[in-house]
């Protein structure tokens, strides 16, 4: 099979390629390294890395009739600075759109989209979401962009999933608190944490979904969800036992900004019903992995679709 993943250096999209290099799959990646790193994918005789941005239509319909490609997953996404509205437009609607295009002119057998769960907005009717609720996602430039693509997907009468994901969270995650709190913890600095709830849920689990979706499972939304959510504070502590920090830093509880939502807790059922049962990975062992990954390759970016006011 010949797989495209924009975005394939990413956190989550490098993850699903190394899955479909192991079982013997041709990959080829575009990646414009805004947020991706080229380190995160190693050389491979089945991997192609263009370096390239989706917008530009012409590279992503050369790509697709070059490489035969079968399969389109959508891993890119711009998200680094809230305020940079070109950016997020460029990458996530116009590189989506361009996607969602190929695929239908060159009879693509199947489409994989990540979308984020705050197309719910940042105050859900009720909790858990579920898949009925009405898409409010005007609550960020991210989300509005975002959620652009899954309605092209929509349009566009593909084989498809999307994937309304949970904080996907792991080796190689360069945006939301954790990469902060390793950050600033390691440099001796105080954090803030907010008076919110999350469902953390690990890369390495999505990526094995992922498969199964690229496989031909499901079809339609998804909500990529543990079922479970919990307090920024525990994500903290955890951190801060990770890392052997004794006493432990107190950190500064802050309430919510006007941009973010107290909790996020999608209904994972449908997921469930037509994927199999999940195995999620315990908070301990994600925390870890990733504080492996920070020592290793350090951390750049700490991005946030959230504006922060330190």
């Amino acid at each position: 099979m010949n797989v495209l993943i924009s975005g394939g250096c990413g956190q989550v999209g490098s993850h699903v390629a190394e899955l479909l290099l192991e079982r013997g799959d041709n990959v080829v990646v575009i990646d414009n390294f805004a947020t991706g790193r080229p380190e995160h994918l190693q050389a491979h005789p089945n991997l192609k890395v263009l370096e390239g941005h989706i917008g530009d239509q012409k590279l992503v319909e050369d790509t697709v009739t070059a490489n035969n490609v079968d399969v389109i997953v959508h891993a890119a996404a711009a998200y680094k600075d809230p305020d940079d509205w070109h950016e997020d437009t460029l990458t996530n609607c116009v590189g989506g759109a361009n996607l969602v295009l190929a695929a239908k002119r060159h009879g693509i057998k199947r489409f994989v989209y990540y979308q984020t769960a705050l197309c719910y907005g940042t105050k859900p009717l009720h909790n858990p979401i579920t898949l009925d609720h009405y898409r409010f996602p005007n609550n960020s430039s991210y989300s509005i962009s975002k959620t652009t693509t899954e309605e092209y997907l929509e349009l566009a009468g593909l084989s498809y999933v999307s994937f309304r994901l949970a904080n996907v969270i792991g080796p190689r995650n360069l945006s939301g608190p954790l990469p902060i709190f390793y950050q600033r913890l390691t440099e001796g600095k105080k954090c803030f944490v907010t008076r919110s709830r999350r469902d953390f849920v690990f890369v390495k689990d999505l990526a094995k979904v992922t498969l199964k979706a690229i496989d031909g499972t499901g079809q339609g939304s998804y909500n990529f969800s543990s079922g479970t959510d919990m307090p920024i504070i525990d994500l903290y502590d955890t951190v801060v036992r990770t890392l052997g920090l004794n006493p432990a830093p107190e950190p500064d509880i802050r309430d919510l900004g006007a941009d973010d939502a107290a909790s996020i807790l999608l209904d994972p059922s449908k997921t469930f019903a037509d994927f199999g049962k999940v195995e999620f990975t315990p908070l301990s062992e994600i925390v870890r992995s990733a504080c492996e990954y920070y020592r290793q390759y350090g951390v750049r970016g700490g991005y946030t679709h959230l504006k922060i006011e330190e």
